[in-house]
């Protein structure tokens, strides 16, 4: 079994250049200190972006979700959104990478004085890491779906941990996805603190019911750029849509489910909570959906992201 997140291994990925703080780096050579903030205590923010023809995807958009978490958690990382875009673009060009590639973003407090929680112990250097690598979605996924289960880990609301904040810290996602498998499924579905149908672990969750598709209110779930388009597909091209608060009932009761996210765009589930879904994969909703992302990102692949 595999998630949304399932590719194929490249072996182009192992040569690949990492830019870490400025200097193009070896796969190989790329090291961050123990004494990191990323790795004591998943201090930091990151990014995932997808190189199609040519293009970073949904680049501004991208790029507010980055700068917006990094001010929510107090982080200047001393890098403008221009600079930004020139180390994405000096990464692609140094690796001679045009298509099918994913990037992830990383950007930590850096450095610490003594491996504690207290961010005053930071020593001023940010952390910033780009992994671009070869990776595209397993073709198989299409027509296999995937498998969800309910898991009992809830999302949290803003004033706990908010869960729109794209943070290193996944710890509770992760033991979410760990359920999920040890039920049998692929990925977790989460519920939000009223119980109702939020998100799962990695990706944001839709379903289909009597014709109209149907996803949470938002609040509980991540900001994911690939969610906003959806929802703005449906409304532009007059499929019916609800987004609002929904039993978990409503949604293993569907006639067809998909995820959403940078990486796989929109992926097809076939079961939850061990109900097979009843349409073939993908189902005619989410197959019109699919080829309307795909055109989507043709089209902002064309106007250069």
């Amino acid at each position: 079994m595999a998630g949304s997140q399932d590719f194929a291994i490249d072996p182009r990925n192992e040569t690949a250049l990492i830019w870490l703080n400025g200097a193009l780096t070896p796969r190989a050579e790329a090291r961050v200190s123990v004494f990191d903030a990323g790795f004591v205590l998943g201090d930091g923010v990151w990014e995932g972006l997808r190189l199609h023809k040519g293009a970073l995807l949904f680049l501004d958009a991208h790029l507010d979700r980055l700068f917006a978490g990094a001010r929510a958690i107090g982080l200047d990382f001393g890098m403008t959104r221009g600079q930004v875009v020139e180390a994405l673009e000096v990464v692609l060009a140094a690796n001679g990478m045009t298509d099918g590639v994913h990037l992830r973003l990383m950007v930590t407090r850096g450095e610490k004085a003594a491996a504690n929680q207290d961010p005053r112990n930071w020593l001023g250097r940010p952390t910033v890491v780009i992994v671009a690598e070869w990776k595209t979605p397993s073709p198989a996924i299409v027509t296999r779906g995937l498998s969800l289960a309910t898991v009992s880990i809830r999302c949290t609301p803003a004033h706990m941990f908010d869960m729109r904040l794209n943070s290193h810290s996944r710890l509770n996602l992760i033991l979410a996805l760990r359920e999920a498998i040890a039920a049998g499924a692929d990925e977790a579905l989460m519920l939000d603190p009223s119980g109702l149908v939020a998100s799962c672990n990695a990706t944001n969750f839709f379903w289909v019911r009597e014709g109209e598709v149907r996803t949470s209110s938002g609040e509980f779930c991540f900001n994911g750029v690939t969610r906003a388009n959806v929802i703005a597909l449906c409304r532009e091209h007059g499929v019916p849509l609800q987004v609002g608060d929904f039993a978990v009932e409503d949604a293993r009761a569907a006639d067809e489910a998909f995820v959403t996210g940078t990486f796989g765009g929109l992926t097809p589930v076939r079961e939850i909570d061990g109900r097979a879904l009843p349409l073939a994969l993908p189902g005619p909703t989410t197959a019109r959906l699919r080829a309307l992302y795909e055109a989507l990102k043709d089209a902002q692949a064309a106007r250069g992201g």
